[in-house]
């Protein structure tokens, strides 16, 4: 398991000043208080509450990188509808001497474009990955499949909400995939709001909400809270909830 010194990517920087005045980015509490963050575990959670600028940072990041916006490898290269921020032109990441030989960026939203991308890549003359063919699985069994073939030791992954196309037993099974990868010396960082892939043993958890990204414990996090609240006391949330 990497050490925080071995991380892949340590932290990063943000250099405001190449950043338009106009641009919605200032208008984004948690990042418009952003200068530089560390990454101190080879498991990263960002959460928080819709909206509040997580998976636009998580995005940028995975740019910055060298991964394509809509996600895949660092080998894939196109383009269905140009929607990501100008952040990552801003971002400066620090690395460590160590280097990935593997990466992925998964994002629930554009998966089916990246399942097309895949298709096309697989009949090229020369490629030696066969087809994958996820368009004829359903979006749970495909992304699993990325995670089970295509995630390798010593690789960074970043992933946005793949707990979206996942049942909660999908997920334990995630969660299996992740601890293997990183019992070989590979990093995630990963939006979700799931609080079954949050309670990963020793990952840290960055939270946006608030204004300003802090670190948390697992059991303050909204996922948790509200999920436990919900098990706990089920009848009487939805009888309050569906007379008002």
């Amino acid at each position: 398991m990497l050490g925080q010194k071995d991380l892949y990517l340590t932290g990063m920087k943000i250099m405001w000043d190449k950043i338009d005045s106009r641009s919605y980015l200032h208008e984004i509490a948690a990042v418009r208080e952003l200068d530089e963050l560390t990454f101190r575990s080879p498991v990263t959670f960002f959460v928080g509450e819709n909206g509040s600028g997580k998976s636009t940072l998580l995005e940028a990041i995975a740019v910055a990188y060298g991964f394509n916006p809509e996600g895949g490898t660092l080998n894939y290269s196109f383009s269905t509808y140009d929607s990501h921020s100008k952040l990552h032109n801003a971002l400066r990441l620090v690395r460590s001497f160590n280097k990935a030989k593997w990466g992925y960026f998964l994002r629930a939203e554009s998966f089916y474009n990246v399942a097309t991308a895949e298709e096309y890549y697989s009949k090229i003359p020369g490629c030696k990955k066969p087809p994958q063919e996820f368009h004829r699985k359903s979006h749970g069994e495909s992304f699993l499949k990325v995670v089970q073939d295509s995630f390798y030791p010593k690789g960074i992954y970043i992933l946005d909400e793949p707990e979206a196309a996942l049942s909660p037993q999908r997920q334990l099974t995630l969660m299996l995939e992740i601890s293997k990868c990183v019992k070989n010396d590979s990093q995630f960082i990963i939006v979700t709001h799931s609080p079954i892939l949050l309670g990963f043993p020793g990952a840290e958890i960055l939270s946006f909400d608030d204004g300003k990204i802090h670190r948390v414990e697992y059991e303050e996090t909204q996922s948790y809270q509200i999920t436990k609240m919900f098990i706990n006391d089920r009848r009487q949330i939805l009888r309050h909830l569906l007379e008002e």
